[in-house]
């Protein structure tokens, strides 16, 4: 029997991180989750999954000095690194002209320059072994906009930029760089809006509804897999058609 694969997942305590994790993990993969602090809902996760296929590693990735010896003690405990998901975010809302300087700074460090690095360090073990899978979770809001979201849409925005020239850089030898893109998705997230809110977006979606977690972490599964062997360089819109 193979050894399984193994994936990392920022951001993987809760939300859409936590289901993408849980997916990969009923998939095969090796797991491990990282974010600043671990959970009560990734602990249930860990137990029900299959033994051995959820590992946490704590790791603030604001910090971009930890993310060097964090790739390198993820290969020391479990081997090489097949797959990296770009998930962990901050979506702090604002206007613009009214934003604190340290606000924007803190969405641009966290959300574009940290998975940039992360990347950088693990994508240099899937060149040298010629496979590998990379997923960055964007947002639809980069290319549609929302009001009082304009630096959160930039960050997402350059995700995407990110994914299609990276995908030319490291193709040739055999990794694979692809985003998704999940609309207004039922987390604790849009928990915050009120019911009118929620119900307006939702009508405004072809399939009437808003995606939820498994969705989106359906679609990273589907590209970490051998199926998604030949998509390179895309995004993969998650959203019940709402940019339809």
């Amino acid at each position: 029997m193979s050894e399984p694969r193994t994936v990392i997942v920022t951001g993987a305590s809760r939300g859409i991180g936590l289901a993408i994790a849980s997916t990969l993990a009923a998939e095969g993969f090796r797991v491990v989750a990282v974010a600043r602090r671990s959970s009560e809902a990734f602990e249930a996760a860990a137990t029900a999954a299959p033994a051995g296929s959820m590992h946490f590693m704590a790791c603030d990735l604001g910090r971009t000095d930890a993310l060097q010896p964090l790739v390198r003690s993820v290969r020391v405990e479990h081997g090489p690194i097949y797959g990296l998901v770009n998930n962990a975010a901050i979506g702090t809302p604002g206007l613009l002209a009214t934003m604190p300087d340290h606000a924007v700074s803190d969405l641009v460090h966290l959300n574009t320059l940290a998975p940039m690095l992360l990347t950088k360090y693990v994508v240099r073990g899937m060149m040298a072994s010629g496979s590998g899978r990379i997923v960055n979770v964007s947002s639809i809001i980069a290319f549609t906009g929302y009001n009082a979201l304009s630096v959160y849409a930039a960050t997402k925005a350059s995700m995407i930029g990110f994914t299609r020239s990276l995908s030319r850089e490291v193709g040739r030898l055999g990794v694979t760089v692809n985003a998704v893109a999940p609309g207004f998705i039922e987390t604790a997230l849009t928990e915050g809006m009120d019911e009118s809110e929620r119900e307006r977006i939702a009508k405004r979606s072809a399939l009437r509804r808003l995606a939820d977690p498994d969705d989106v972490a359906n679609a990273v599964a589907y590209l970490v897999s051998d199926k998604a062997r030949n998509v390179t360089g895309t995004v993969l819109t998650v959203d019940a058609g709402s940019t339809a």
